[in-house]
């Protein structure tokens, strides 16, 4: 059970980074993104900070949106 904690807790922040990247990348503040997904800021911001994880529905909207894969949002390398 110790180990599939550590492996989700990495994969969170890996997501979390990669959705923070691609926001940044198209100049978007977490507001902006948030409104056009309809979903809450501090959501996002949880996202983001791998306090939470997005469910398969919205990492494909998140990726739609920004125009990557979900393979981007959800490898460990920098896009």
């Amino acid at each position: 059970m110790v180990k599939y904690k550590w492996v989700m807790k990495m994969l969170n922040n890996t997501i979390g980074k990669n959705i923070r990247r691609v926001r940044e990348i198209n100049d978007m503040n977490q507001e902006e993104v948030a409104a056009q997904l309809n979903i809450r800021r501090q959501t996002l911001s949880a996202y983001e900070t791998g306090r939470s994880v997005p469910n398969i529905y919205i990492l494909l909207e998140l990726a739609s949106f920004f125009r990557v894969s979900i393979e981007d949002l959800t490898r460990n390398v920098k896009l």
